[in-house]
């Protein structure tokens, strides 16, 4: 029996996790830490804070090692390599002993001072509380992409998620945790998982402030791959997208071929156009090498749940995990 559990005998208090992923993180880890040592002052709760090393190379891990021998409660996974922020969030998750997890980013845009109110709503039996951004400070571009995914997402997939978007920072119930350790996916998106169980949720409005140190780990190019990722996982729109477009050109090219023939019956008039031919053959060779793009990315995910590699290797642990289960 591991220390966490053995004092929970003589201490009732609940515990509450910090999922933290981390990648070359090295200049916000100290800060971060001591925001979360306040907030730990304030609450009467037992904590532990799991970060997980998502194959930094920087010095993100050695700083990790020192605050470990400064405070047992900090606790970190080492990966082998990046596999992701998604994937470095079922690991924490899998390892937390906590009766709640409040997951989060390493980059201070997730303030933690935040987390007093996700307790709050935890203590009037929420089961998950999602930090919802007030506003963002981010360049035009993505901010228009975020506004139209949250709108697709609402209406295509998960129609619970929240309306103004959220990324990882949450909280979420014991329940929840042992929920989320039952999935089996190797191409996972947080969010969408937890949004899907359907447990009683709420919001928590915050300002999202800017990077402090470092570059963002999520580019557009990241966030494309993203929202792909979400809307195959939990919506059939792309392949019925597909069926509803072939229906549609179906339909034009017999409203076509009978004007075409009743304009050569009635008139006596031959329908010429070779560059509309070519428009159309390049058109429908386009959609067929849209809809097997989309049928290629549904077949790549089924190759990778079939291999059943692992979902992360871990290369090096700080700490004792109390909630520890074996790997998926």
């Amino acid at each position: 029996m591991s220390h966490l559990r053995d004092s929970k005998r003589a201490d009732t208090k609940p515990i509450c996790s910090i999922i933290i992923p981390v990648c070359n993180e090295e200049g916000n880890l100290p800060v971060l830490y001591e925001q979360l040592l306040a907030v730990t002052e304030k609450e009467p709760l037992r904590w532990e804070f799991i970060f997980v090393d998502d194959g930094s190379s920087d010095g993100s891990f050695s700083l990790l090692k020192k605050l470990h021998s400064d405070d047992e409660r900090v606790k970190a996974l080492r990966f082998s390599r990046n596999f992701g922020s998604h994937v470095a969030i079922a690991a924490g998750l899998q390892v937390a002993a906590g009766d709640v997890a409040i997951i989060m980013a390493a980059d201070l845009q997730d303030p933690p001072q935040v987390i007093h109110k996700f307790l709050e709503r935890w203590r009037e039996s929420y089961q998950v509380v999602w930090g919802v951004r007030s506003s963002r400070q981010d360049p035009l571009l993505r901010r228009l992409f975020a506004t139209v995914f949250y709108w697709l997402i609402r209406r295509l997939a998960l129609p619970t998620y929240p309306a103004q978007g959220t990324g990882s920072f949450c909280l979420i119930a014991r329940q929840v945790i042992d929920m989320f350790g039952s999935f089996k996916e190797r191409n996972r998106v947080t969010f969408g998982l937890i949004a899907w169980t359907g447990f009683r949720q709420t919001e928590v409005a915050y300002e999202r402030p800017k990077r402090r140190v470092g570059q963002s780990k999520w580019p557009l190019g990241r966030q494309v791959k993203a929202a792909i990722d979400t809307f195959l996982a939990f919506s059939y729109a792309p392949v019925r997208c597909i069926s509803l477009l072939g229906i549609v050109i179906s339909l034009c090219s017999f409203a076509l071929a009978f004007y075409v023939i009743a304009k050569w019956w009635l008139a006596g008039t031959r329908v010429l156009g070779w560059p509309s031919l070519i428009v159309s053959v390049l058109f429908l060779g386009g959609l067929q090498l849209v809809a097997l793009g989309i049928l290629g990315e549904y077949l790549w995910r089924i190759l990778a749940e079939v291999r059943g590699r692992p979902l992360f290797i871990v290369r090096e642990r700080l700490g004792t995990f109390d909630g520890d289960r074996d790997s998926q």
